[in-house]
């Protein structure tokens, strides 16, 4: 098929790759455009417009926060303005429910399809093409765009008719990852300080009762406090935290711990925290116990 792609950070860069491995056409657009150099050695065409990123039959966006996508889709030289009638709007950055129901809103006025497809994985699994997509759209929509989810994904969940579901599911995703972070961080400040060794601590973890991924990703970042190069930088991170609380309080639905999660990443960008991995909240009980890292 051909498509563009708007926003090549880590993630972008990964799943634009992954659409021109399996052989799609791919027309790139990023705000700094030198982003896209590695990209079209690889054989995407570089787009000086987002206009020009909009000609084939779907667009992605992968971008950093609500303005971002705001600014891209309804902007003068925007989604909506040069899109073609029954094209597509993929939508995989991690954006606030409000805002992926009113995408889904004003494309469905100019004619063109929206599918809200978030994914689960870090950088290295977006350039694998291994990620795991939450989508949510019209049923014709979604299988029309079936073949490009699968070029960037191992699997394709499909959530609910309304875009906007997909997004919650996948903020409650991130509600959860950050909640193993903080949880990982305080047992292994305990431990820590009683005198075990963080690794074979999470040896034992991890191939017993917590086998998962999260824990093994995770765990290893805090064990070695290995916090930069982020894989998924704190500010992000903060943002993802306000996101859930916003649609749990559009639900009325009580979220302490989320509550007590914006205060871990607000005490980490106070600190100066804004290169590091969101791993960091993870490292806070340490400091605060005073462990002593052997």
């Amino acid at each position: 098929m051909k498509i563009g792609f708007i926003g090549l950070g880590q993630m972008g860069a990964g799943m634009a790759a992954s659409l021109l491995r399996a052989g799609h056409q791919v027309t790139v657009y990023n705000r700094t455009p030198a982003k896209a150099d590695a990209l079209v050695r690889q054989g995407a065409k570089a787009a000086a417009t987002i206009a020009e990123a909009c000609r084939g039959e779907a667009v992605f966006t992968m971008l950093a926060n609500d303005e971002a996508v705001e600014e891209v889709a309804f902007g003068s030289d925007g989604i909506l303005d040069n899109l073609p009638a029954g094209a597509i709007h993929i939508s995989s950055s991690t954006i606030s429910v409000a805002l992926s129901g009113l995408l889904a809103t004003a494309h469905a006025g100019a004619g063109q399809g929206f599918i809200a497809a978030p994914v689960f994985g870090r950088p290295d699994v977006a350039a694998a093409g291994d990620l795991f997509v939450i989508a949510a759209g019209a049923p014709a929509t979604l299988r029309e765009a079936a073949p490009l989810l699968a070029s960037v994904g191992q699997r394709t969940f499909v959530i609910s008719e309304k875009p906007e579901a997909a997004n919650l599911v996948k903020l409650s995703g991130n509600f959860l990852i950050a909640c193993v972070i903080e949880a990982l961080g305080e047992a292994l400040a305990l431990v820590g300080k009683g005198g075990v060794d963080a690794h074979r601590y999470l040896e034992l973890l991890t191939s017993t009762l917590f086998g998962a991924p999260v824990y093994k990703t995770y765990g290893a970042l805090l064990a070695e406090g290995r916090f930069e190069p982020a894989g998924f930088a704190t500010p992000l991170g903060a943002k993802d935290i306000r996101l859930v609380l916003a649609a749990a309080d559009d639900l009325r639905v009580p979220l302490p711990i989320a509550s007590l999660l914006r205060d871990r990443f607000l005490t980490v960008l106070a600190n100066g925290g804004d290169k590091p991995d969101w791993s960091a909240i993870g490292a806070l009980t340490a400091k605060e116990a005073a462990v002593v890292r052997s």
